[in-house]
Parts: C-alpha cells; sequence; structure tokens
C-alpha cells in the first residue's frame, strides 16, 4: 500500500486546522544526540514547538536527549519496542544494513547546501517512482519496518579538513589518516588512497590532539559540537564529500493513535520544521567559518582554487564512489542505481552538480 501524505503549507499547520485530535496525546520523543547538536537543540525542539502549537497543545511530548533512553544506532529498535514513540532524529546510517539506501545524500556533489539536499531526501521519500518489483523508494526502505518518517534537515556540505599537513596535490593524501563517519565516506577516501579510520564524531577532538588521525570528513557548521574549531587549520570547500541525511520517525502505533486532523499537523510539522532546520545549518556553516578564520587563523580554500590535477582528482575519487557504492549494493540485490539515478535527477532540477562521469554512468 502506498505511503499517503499530508503536504500542506506551514502556514496550514499553524492557522488553517479547526478540527483537533478529539483526544490530547502524549509521546515520548527521544534523541541520542546531545542538546548542543542541531538535530536536537534545532531540529527536535522546533518540531515540538510547530506540532505543539498547531494542535493548540491537543499533542504533547515528553523529551529525552543525549542517550537518556536510547543510544546512537538504537532507535529503530527502540520504536519497534515501544520504548520511544518518536525519535528525532533516527540516524539511519549508524543502522548498519538496515537502511541500505538511505546513504544515496552522502554521495559526493557540487554546489549542493543543506536546504536543496532537504528537500531532495524528501522528493525521494515521497516520490511514487518504482525502484524494484514496484515498490517506490519509500515502500522499499522505510515500510516494512512498522515507522513512518520524513526528512529532517541535512546537514552542511561535508568537507575535507585537516589539523596538520594540509591537502594541496593528490600525493598528499597517500597514506594520510583521516576520519571517516560513515561507509560512503571510507568509500571515497579509499578512492583518494588516504587511510581511513572510522570514528563517530564524538571521538574526533582527541583524535586530532594525539595525532592519531591528520584530518576528517565533517560538515564545518558541526564542530561546534564536538569543539573541533581551535584545531582544525585547512579546509576544501565548494564540493560536498556527501551531506548527512536522518529521519524523524515515529512507530506505526504511535501514528495510529493520532486523528486524521492530528496526522495532517504531524506532516506540516515536519516538513516546517525540516526546512528551518536546514536554514539553521547552512547559517551556523557561515558563522563557524567566519570564527575559525578570525580567532584559530583557519583556511577555507574553494576546490576551485587548487591545482588542475587536484580538481580533477577530487572530482573522479567522487564518481568512482557513486560507481563503487552502486555496484555494492546491486551486488547485495539493492536497487541502488534506480535509487541513485532518481536522486541524481532530483539534484539537479534542484540546481547541484555531480562529478564528472556520474551523470553518463547513470545513464542520465
Amino acid at each position: 500500500m502506498k505511503r499517503h501524505f499530508y503536504v500542506l503549507a506551514a502556514s496550514a499547520a499553524l492557522t488553517g486546522l479547526t478540527a483537533l485530535p478529539s483526544m490530547a496525546q502524549n509521546f515520548i520523543i527521544s534523541s541520542s544526540l546531545p542538546q548542543a547538536h542541531l538535530w536536537t537543540g534545532g531540529h527536535m525542539e522546533d518540531f515540538m514547538k510547530i506540532l505543539g502549537d498547531s494542535s493548540k497543545g491537543a499533542i504533547t511530548f515528553t523529551p529525552f536527549v543525549a542517550g537518556e533512553l536510547t543510544g546512537v544506532g538504537r532507535e529503530l529498535d527502540a520504536l519497534q519496542g515501544g520504548s520511544v514513540q518518536i525519535a528525532a532524529p533516527l540516524l539511519a546510517p549508524y543502522h548498519e544494513g538496515a537502511f541500505p539506501l538511505s546513504d544515496v545524500t552522502q554521495l559526493p556533489t557540487y554546489g549542493t547546501d543543506s536546504p536543496m539536499v532537504t528537500r531532495a531526501f524528501q522528493q525521494l521519500l515521497d516520490s511514487d517512482e518504482a525502484l524494484k518489483d514496484g515498490k517506490s523508494f519509500y515502500q522499499y526502505e522505510i515500510e516494512p519496518k512498522g515507522i513512518r518518517t520524513w526528512a529532517i534537515g541535512a546537514t552542511s556540505a561535508y568537507s575535507l579538513s585537516t589539523a596538520g599537513k594540509p591537502l594541496r596535490e593528490p600525493a598528499d593524501f597517500q597514506g594520510m589518516p583521516l576520519r571517516a563517519g560513515s561507509a560512503i565516506h571510507t568509500l571515497f577516501l579509499n578512492e583518494t588512497k588516504s587511510t581511513p579510520v572510522t570514528m563517530p564524531a564524538s571521538n574526533v577532538y582527541e583524535a586530532l590532539s594525539r595525532g592519531t588521525v591528520n584530518g576528517l570528513v565533517l560538515a564545518v557548521s558541526d564542530w561546534p559540537a564536538y569543539s573541533l574549531e581551535p584545531l582544525i587549520k585547512d579546509t576544501i570547500t565548494d564540493v560536498a564529500i556527501g551531506h548527512w541525511q536522518s529521519y524523524l520517525a515515529i512507530s506505526n502505533d504511535a501514528w495510529a493513535q493520532l486523528d486524521e486532523a492530528g496526522q495532517k499537523a504531524f506532516d506540516a510539522a515536519a516538513r516546517e520544521a525540516a526546512a528551518n532546520n536546514a536554514k539553521v545549518w547552512d547559517g551556523r556553516l557561515d558563522s563557524v567559518q567566519k570564527e575559525s578564520t578570525e580567532k584559530h587563523g583557519a583556511k577555507f580554500t574553494p576546490v576551485g582554487e587548487l591545482s588542475a590535477d587536484m580538481q580533477s582528482f577530487i572530482a573522479q575519487s567522487g564518481a568512482n564512489t557513486w560507481k563503487v557504492w552502486v555496484e555494492k549494493l546491486e551486488g547485495q540485490g539493492h536497487p541502488a542505481k534506480a535509487t541513485a539515478t532518481l536522486y541524481a535527477k532530483i539534484i539537479r532540477e534542484e540546481g547541484g552538480r555531480l562529478p564528472e562521469g556520474v551523470a553518463e554512468y547513470l545513464g542520465l
């Protein structure tokens, strides 16, 4: 059965819904991330306020943050087991093997920002285009898990940053230990011939301080959540090593507790909060760059100012990452090429660009 979306204007969520849920509902909502993270102190807080206002207090929340109820990568188990009713966020990339296609937003792109990728990912979720066995992305990736999901605000672009030796020529990557935060980051770093070191962002400060890694792949706007601004000295900009996306998720059992008006309000609030959060991510990007430059002497270098060899090397590494990701998941039986093709189409319609060779590989 295809997912039914209630697509409403944001203002309708606040003023146009005269019918309220038939009875008051209180939901346990949980984030495994600290309050300082933009998905907790930003998206989750905003979503609760929007939905609380639009339901005129008929929908309320009991929030838990910083892993008080469930840890990173355990959100799906918590939703399915009933210990939480809403995960904000459900961190799909940390659920190994459970959401194989949801990593698609982490594929390298050019000219993309948080609002663009947030819209693109929601369009992917909303799409009715069949990817395999007549199933859409949502039907294949989400429905079997007993939950309903929406995009949250995508992170700003993940960048290549170093605390020591800067990356200026292809040879600089050779063997350099660089932090990877996801499977796709590892694929990309493998293509550059560097040495990927997989670790959560919470461990990066110590690793950089001790020289365990020389640099990392991370969104610049995420640096303050992990106190990284004093350590990072050089960053390559204007090329995205993808954008990290995750889900706002509610269990089907909790969803069924809402009447139609409540479900409409929830859907509208989810979409509005994601759009708001995307703006915050990119707003922080500008402020972190400015402060890091002025206070800590950090340097931000657009990829277009690097040598032709370096630009070509990064582009080729990005294109190869698309191919390796697609072929790996296709080998596991997942419709990765159809997913990548649909996402690439949406990204180009939004104004983003693909690494050279990707469009030809996907037949676009």
